[in-house]
């Protein structure tokens, strides 16, 4: 889920490209990654893995630095069946965990697991599923193979007081939700997800390069549907960014809240309370958020499991001066700021170019299929 940063991100990948080298401390050898639950892209071609299993954020330099020679046409109908075949799987076997496009060579990486629990759902989400431990790269839109994490150059940092293992996430099933999402900006890398403190749902800040100090703050919000306030449920999808001047997290919840938290209030040790800004209803997750520009202005697009994708308009939210605090009358209906229905049920947005966003979509065949969405179409 990979997330492009306008108010601080561009220009933070402008300035470190011409700076030091990033991986300069790095170490070479062949990093312990258990699970790749969340990927993300990060100034000179880094890749950031984030491991829920064993509580590890790594940092990888990928040697895939160079542009494109020509436009890339991409479009992939069914990403499984190729997948499972340069595997030598079972397609139903396969399933593709987080996806992430490289800035610098446009070159789409993918966390994928072999191996399928039993019962999935007809959405097959990964939250169900066996470890992704395979990373695949699709180069130049259709050429697939798995890059190999053996003697790389690589970094490393633990974080701090993880979920306990042995208590189940919000499917019970045995898999805790220590990295919900990851994102790199201003010189830090953020992560969601939750910690074994009394107020679970964390949110922690890394310097990167990587220097073993974590900053964690703990996360209260009201969920309109629920009636309530909260603390155990975890950020599922965010993005960093300006509204108003000032940096912000925007936070996307279970069931479905959509949430502000400014930047500067996110400080190691600190209980941290999100301004409500929309209640998109129960009955649904939010699975990705993507920021793109579009005729001058910046627009929100964020896909479900059970409804359609959503576009807010960034001027909406930083304008708006919602701040539900009172359980909704209807609890499916949508309350606060507003949003355009688009009728895609997607399950992995990134952002591309500035012509277009990538998007994976299942179909109603139950086929997966990745391609480029034209921006003026949005």
């Amino acid at each position: 889920m990979q997330k492009l940063s306008y108010f601080i991100c561009l220009l933070a990948w402008s300035i470190t490209s011409f700076a030091t080298d990033l991986t300069e401390n790095f170490i070479k050898g062949t990093p312990k990654i258990s699970s790749m639950s969340q990927l993300a892209f990060g100034p000179q071609g880094i890749l950031f893995i984030g491991d829920s299993k064993s509580a590890t954020l790594f940092a990888i330099a990928l040697d895939d630095k160079t542009a494109p020679a020509k436009k890339t046409v991409l479009k992939i109908a069914d990403l499984e069946g190729k997948i499972a075949a340069m595997l030598g799987a079972k397609k139903s076997d396969v399933m593709v965990h987080d996806v992430a496009v490289n800035p610098l060579s446009k070159n789409i990486y993918l966390a994928v697991s072999r191996g399928r629990a039993k019962g999935d759902s007809y959405w097959k989400l990964p939250n169900d599923l066996d470890d992704a431990t395979i990373l695949i790269r699709i180069k130049n839109g259709k050429e697939f193979e798995e890059v190999s994490l053996n003697n790389i150059k690589y970094s490393q940092v633990t974080i701090p007081n993880p979920i306990d293992k042995k208590k189940k996430n919000w499917r019970g099933k045995f898999r805790p939700d220590v990295i919900t999402d990851i994102a790199y900006a201003n010189g830090q890398v953020y992560v969601s997800g939750l910690s074994n403190e009394e107020f679970a749902s964390t949110f922690r800040k890394i310097p990167f390069p990587f220097s073993n100090r974590v900053n964690s703050s703990s996360i209260e919000i009201y969920h309109a549907a629920h009636g309530q306030y909260e603390t155990k449920s975890p950020i599922r999808t965010f993005l960093p960014y300006n509204l108003n001047g000032k940096p912000h997290i925007l936070a996307a919840y279970l069931c479905t809240p959509l949430v502000t938290i400014p930047e500067d209030q996110l400080k190691n040790g600190q209980h941290v309370k999100g301004r409500t800004i929309a209640e998109l209803g129960m009955g649904n997750m939010p699975l990705d958020m993507v920021v793109y520009k579009k005729e001058g202005k910046d627009y929100i697009l964020m896909a479900n499991t059970t409804r359609n994708a959503m576009k807010f308009s960034i001027e909406d939210i930083a304008n708006t001066k919602v701040n539900l605090t009172t359980k909704t009358k209807v609890p499916f209906a949508s309350e606060g700021v507003k949003y355009i229905s688009f009728p895609r049920l997607l399950q992995q947005l990134a952002n591309y170019d500035d012509k277009n966003l990538l998007v994976v979509m299942r179909m109603p065949n139950g086929s997966l299929v990745m391609g480029l969405q034209p921006i003026k179409w949005l």
